[in-house]
């Protein structure tokens, strides 16, 4: 059997790194396409390092429909995992217009040029950010989807209901939405980790800077929410266990011909924890103590969120399976690696 091939889009990026380790380990062949506006090549050679392939990259920008078709005629490939976004949720309440024409220009030509080339799979990067404040715990996929509270999540929504109607829209396209919750960690290799440029917006980046003394004070955002300590609840997940579940979603579309032609999935651990628990269990794990103050809440904040990831268990054949220790010692060893630390 021919092996298959997969376009991964934002390749360079923090998930998509994960998800090409885990799709050559799985024995698939990988195309990376990425613009590098948030991401490095240190990545790609990360990810060239753990698996020992020289996986092809092609620097190009998924919003330049000519540059981007280019990649189609030079690649045969049946499937497509987009990644590429931009993904600070503050900053597209500053810029919704570069959100906004970033996000959906580039999935509007992904599926154009999917169409065109006759490549029938696709795996949407959706994200919780789309069931806003849910009234009940955990969410499922029925649960329903609230107006977004930022452009970023507004993107989500709408690649969603893009991705809906194409494929009810065109014969032979084929597509899942993984609505991720919150990826942390790093590979066990500790080649590839999320690495943000300037000051990090998410928690653990910002806690194993802290820990190595880039930051001088990790801010917990808000103590007096309505939960068991205060502060907010996530359902934080490890980015490997989450790069499986494109795998996981990927083996689907090709292989199970007879599913839906548009499917959407939770991928969480179904459990949720706290941001000073997380903060405090990262002390436990590395054995060292973090300096942080309590800050007045952030906007936009939403209390709780924590998935049921029962339909991803099931039809998936998926599950998280790395403790949240074992995501948390990954995340510092990451630090360490990349700050020449020992």
């Amino acid at each position: 059997m021919k092996k298959s091939c997969v376009l991964v889009s934002g390749g360079a990026g923090y998930i998509g790194s994960h998800t090409t380790v885990e799709l050559i380990n799985a024995g698939y062949d990988v195309v990376i396409v990425d613009n590098l506006s948030n991401s490095d090549m240190k990545a790609v050679e990360g990810v060239r390092q753990i698996t020992g392939v020289d996986i092809p990259f092609v620097k190009v920008d998924c919003c330049d429909l000519e540059g981007f078709r280019k990649v189609f005629e030079q690649y045969q490939f049946d499937s497509v995992i987009h990644f590429a976004a931009s993904k600070a949720v503050g900053e597209s309440v500053q810029k919704p217009l570069e959100y906004y024409r970033n996000n959906l220009t580039s999935f509007m030509n992904v599926i154009t040029l999917m169409r065109e080339f006759g490549r029938p799979n696709i795996v949407f990067s959706s994200s919780c950010t789309v069931y806003g404040e849910p009234e009940k715990q955990p969410v499922t996929e029925q649960t329903p989807r609230k107006p977004a509270t930022s452009p970023y999540g507004n993107t989500k929504q709408m690649c969603e209901d893009i991705l809906r109607d194409s494929v009810t829209a065109y014969a032979g396209l084929k597509g899942i939405a993984l609505r991720y919750f919150n990826p942390i960690g790093a590979h066990p290799s500790a080649l590839i980790g999320e690495l943000p440029r300037g000051v990090p917006q998410n928690l653990v980046p910002y806690i194993t800077q802290t820990a190595a003394g880039i930051r001088e004070c990790l801010s917990v955002f808000g103590d007096d929410y309505p939960t068991p300590d205060g502060s907010c609840i996530r359902d934080y997940i490890d980015v490997v266990d989450l790069a499986k579940a494109h795998v996981a979603a990927i083996r689907r579309m090709i292989e199970d011909k007879n599913k839906s032609s548009y499917e959407i999935f939770n991928i969480g651990t179904g459990r949720g924890v706290s941001v000073l628990e997380l903060v405090h269990e990262f002390e436990k794990v590395n054995q060292l103590k973090l300096n942080y103050k309590i800050a007045p809440r952030r906007e936009g904040d939403i209390i709780a969120i924590w998935a049921d990831p029962t339909l991803a268990n099931t039809e998936l054949g998926w599950k998280a399976e790395r403790t949240l220790d074992q995501t948390l010692a990954s995340a510092w060893a990451w630090e360490k690696h990349i700050r020449g630390m020992k």
